[in-house]
């Protein structure tokens, strides 16, 4: 692929980017390194290999569902200051 100032211009436009002469001229040499090296993926044989949408294998990282003791509502409201009819109450929204 030709990279030259054209395509680097048009790709700034598509990109909604503003660059200076300077930019431009800085950028051209990188963006023909990073084509470059794109471009050696094509020669790699995929032939016999499946796409791959989930290159990471997911796996389910939560823990089993396990029904066990928990406080009683007293407990949970002993250390609190701020408790209305069994409940706890906080600041006012309005």
């Amino acid at each position: 692929m030709r990279v030259d100032r054209e395509l680097l211009q048009h790709v700034a436009v598509v990109a909604r980017l503003r660059l200076t002469e300077k930019e431009i001229d800085e950028f051209i040499p990188e963006l023909k390194e990073i084509i470059e090296a794109f471009s050696k993926l094509d020669e790699v044989d995929t032939k016999n290999t499946n796409p791959s949408f989930q290159p990471v294998e997911l796996k389910n990282v939560t823990r089993e569902d396990i029904t066990q003791q928990s406080l009683t509502q007293e407990q949970a409201l002993s250390n609190s200051q701020n408790t209305k009819g069994g409940y706890f109450k906080g600041p006012k929204v309005l």
